[in-house]
């Protein structure tokens, strides 16, 4: 099914017309409960190695296939992609979690605090400043890096504002998000285990969401 739900985006990507895709709804109905049910069973899996997801009902971490258009110079109506974020309280949630994003010759697996808010960022910059040997051992584990290679997402040109310009390790204090990113072919989901290979992959997060995510707490007033 996972061949079927690539094969749509394909010709969704072909045809991003409204008329198109009311002629075709039935069948996307149809597929996007299919990635539901993909959905489910990763956050059963990965539930046993993260507790924290125990319970999470897949409906509540997909995003959308509409996009918002009202302000975007891009007046494409659909995305190309089917995208579920899994964390505790789903899509929405300002934690680290878990992200599946299917999407003919752009898909990958990824996880961590993307495009936190201005006090959230300070936070987590501030404390992956004075907690750098930690931060680093867990990005440069091998088991880890094999996997996730590198710190991603948006960065400033210049060092923030209260720390040194010389500090060993400033490119990871000059970074808008913390995210890493596993990319794999549109053949990853031709192999039946291609779900156990995901598992695997994701189990790698948990001492990087750990992390991130004690500031999240505090964010939230939870520690």
């Amino acid at each position: 099914m996972s061949a079927q739900i690539l094969q749509f985006l394909r010709e969704l990507q072909e045809n991003n017309n409204r008329p198109w895709f009311q002629e075709n709804k039935a069948r996307f109905d149809s597929l996007r409960n299919e990635f539901i049910h993909i959905v489910q069973e990763l956050i059963d899996r990965i539930s046993v190695f993260d507790p924290e997801i125990a319970g999470l009902e897949a409906k509540d971490c997909l995003f959308r296939i509409y996009r918002d258009i009202r302000f975007s110079p891009n007046k494409l109506p659909y995305k190309t992609y089917m995208g579920a974020y899994m964390a505790l309280g789903g899509k929405n949630s300002l934690r680290s979690g878990y992200y599946l994003h299917m999407e003919p010759g752009n898909s990958f697996l990824s996880g961590g605090v993307w495009q936190p808010e201005s006090k959230l960022l300070k936070m987590l910059r501030k404390d992956i400043y004075d907690q750098m040997d930690e931060f680093v051992a867990i990005l440069e584990d091998p088991g880890f890096k094999a996997t996730f290679p590198e710190l991603e997402g948006e960065r400033l040109k210049r060092m923030p504002a209260g720390y040194p310009s010389d500090f060993s390790h400033s490119e990871y204090l000059l970074h808008k998000d913390f995210c890493v990113t596993a990319a794999v072919l549109d053949s990853f989901f031709d192999d039946e285990n291609w779900i156990e290979n995901a598992v695997t992959a994701y189990k790698k997060l948990v001492p990087f969401h750990q992390f991130l995510n004690y500031t999240v707490d505090e964010f939230l007033g939870k520690v």
